[in-house]
């Protein structure tokens, strides 16, 4: 799953949502995006660039990073939202790119004033957009009459559908402040790539790092279409997480 960005993107309380209104619309995928940065607004953990690309002008908001105007830059994993409304910035936008920076894979940031590239930034909230190492992953279940491996979720889901239950795993991604909610993904070792049931949704209001081990003890919902192709057989929402 891409950094929702989305959703995407999507992309909870503690930054960008906290302070501002979720869009009123659903948003749409788009490719990246380039562009020569014309003004840089900041938040507290968000810069929200104008950009004038090939197609005119539009703004955009990334994870804090250090760019000028100026720059020229690349935004990746882009979502398109409607009728955005910031509180930080007391604006609403009727359209606004979310995304990340191109970082040390893809296109770095530019100056043209300094005519060379500059370090691709690295302060975006923890965790944003970014994975680690699945292999070799084994997390002991959670303890508990309602305890499931990440598995079992899938497997039993039409049995658990609207049920309480505690998994316990590995953060393998996390994406902050999408939608009112921190987005992260649970593995414990269980399921496999090719079957699809190794990797469960988890979305909560508390915060996690990469490579975290925790407890994730919420709600199981079913066939969620967040839009822009962001759609889940099972999900856990509004998770309690524990270590």
């Amino acid at each position: 799953m891409k950094t929702l960005l989305a959703v995407c993107l999507i992309v909870t309380s503690t930054a960008l949502y906290a302070a501002d209104k979720a869009p009123s619309t659903s948003p749409t995928a788009m490719a990246v995006v380039k562009g020569e940065v014309l003004e840089v607004r900041e938040v507290e953990s968000y810069t929200y660039l104008r950009l004038k690309t090939a197609d005119g002008e539009t703004w955009a908001a990334v994870g804090k990073a250090p760019v000028k105007k100026g720059d020229k830059v690349s935004i990746e994993d882009v979502m398109v939202m409607s009728n955005f409304e910031s509180r930080s910035l007391k604006k609403t936008f009727p359209t606004i790119l979310f995304g990340n920076l191109a970082g040390p894979n893809g296109s770095p940031v530019v100056n043209p004033a300094a005519g060379k590239s500059a370090a691709a930034p690295s302060a975006l909230p923890p965790g944003l957009g970014k994975t680690i190492d699945t292999s070799n992953i084994k997390v002991d279940k959670a303890s508990g009459a309602n305890a499931r491996t990440v598995a079992e979720v899938f497997g039993k889901r039409a049995e658990l559908k609207d049920k309480t239950v505690a998994v316990r795993g590995k953060v393998v991604k996390f994406s902050p402040d999408i939608m009112g909610k921190n987005w992260l993904h649970l593995r414990d070792g269980s399921g496999s790539d090719a079957s699809k049931n190794n990797d469960l949704l988890v979305t909560s209001s508390a915060s996690a790092k990469l490579g975290d081990i925790v407890t994730a003890q919420g709600v199981v919902h079913l066939d969620k279409d967040f839009g822009a192709g962001y759609a889940y057989p099972v999900l856990i929402e509004d998770a309690k997480l524990q270590p």
